[in-house]
Parts: structure tokens; sequence; C-alpha cells
């Protein structure tokens, strides 16, 4: 399945996938791959609470999403485990093996 390019995406998703750009390539990875991925299905709520997630400095965000620490806040530690939590794969035509 094909994932959402930036032009796919609304106006604040694209505002969100740029705010992905960290400059660590390990968190550009998770969040550009969640953005792209689970945005689209994300709620206004989910958004904002993204919104307020990506304001967190890189290296707390990086704790976060690593598993480090548990983020104190349970809706952040919701979040970071949607984040790292892969999506389950499509098998177009492998269903039955």
């Amino acid at each position: 399945m094909d994932s959402p390019t930036t032009t796919t995406l609304d106006p604040e998703g694209r505002r969100l996938l740029w705010r992905c750009r960290r400059g660590l390539r390990e968190l550009d990875v998770l969040l550009e791959r969640f953005v792209r991925g689970e945005l689209s299905r994300a709620s206004v709520e989910q958004r904002r609470l993204l919104t307020r997630f990506l304001e967190l400095p890189d290296p707390v965000l990086m704790d976060y999403l690593l598993g480090q620490v548990i983020a104190p806040e349970p809706e952040l530690a919701e979040l970071a485990r949607w984040i790292t939590t892969p999506a389950p794969a499509v098998r177009a035509g492998n269903e039955g093996s």
C-alpha cells in the first residue's frame, strides 16, 4: 500500500510533516513515517497532541520514542507508543500463505 505523499496531505498535515524534520535521522524516520501513515486517521485532538509533542526538544523526543523514558503525561506516552508501533503490514495476494 502506498503511503500518502506530501501533496495528498492537507495544509495542516504538510505543516506537521515539515515539523517532523528534526535533523536527527532516527527522529525524522519515526516521525515522518507516522505522519505519512497515520495522520489521515487522526482526530483533531490527536493532531493537537502531535503538535504539542513536536514542540518538545529533540533529546526528550528521542528518550520517549526509544523507550528510554516514559512521558509523564499519559496522552504523550500513548502517542509515543502509537508512533513507534508499526502499522500492520498488508500482504496483497498472500492472505492464505
